[in-house]
């Protein structure tokens, strides 16, 4: 991986989800926008793909945290609260 990327993927890391959430949308309206040069259109792509990735995992992370589903005796589902003690 060029050294470029690797400095970009480890800032996402480091940024806070409302913070990737509006850079990204940013991007978003941007490339919608056109107008720009292909370089650039390239680069923000491929930054828009990074904090696309980090902003789900993050909110799945968030969704594991909150719930668990547990499989009942029946065959149906049922959610429960997280419980930070059983990881």
């Amino acid at each position: 991986m060029a050294k470029s990327q690797e400095n970009t993927k480890s800032s996402i890391e480091n940024v806070p989800f409302e913070q990737a959430l509006k850079e990204l949308e940013a991007i978003v309206r941007k490339l919608e926008g056109g107008g720009g040069d292909l370089e650039a259109s390239i680069n923000d792509y491929v930054r828009g793909t990074e904090l696309k990735k980090y902003c789900e995992e993050k909110l799945a992370s968030a969704r594991l945290k909150v719930e668990s589903i547990l499989k009942m005796s029946d065959g149906g589902l049922a959610t429960k609260p997280f419980d930070a003690e059983q990881q």
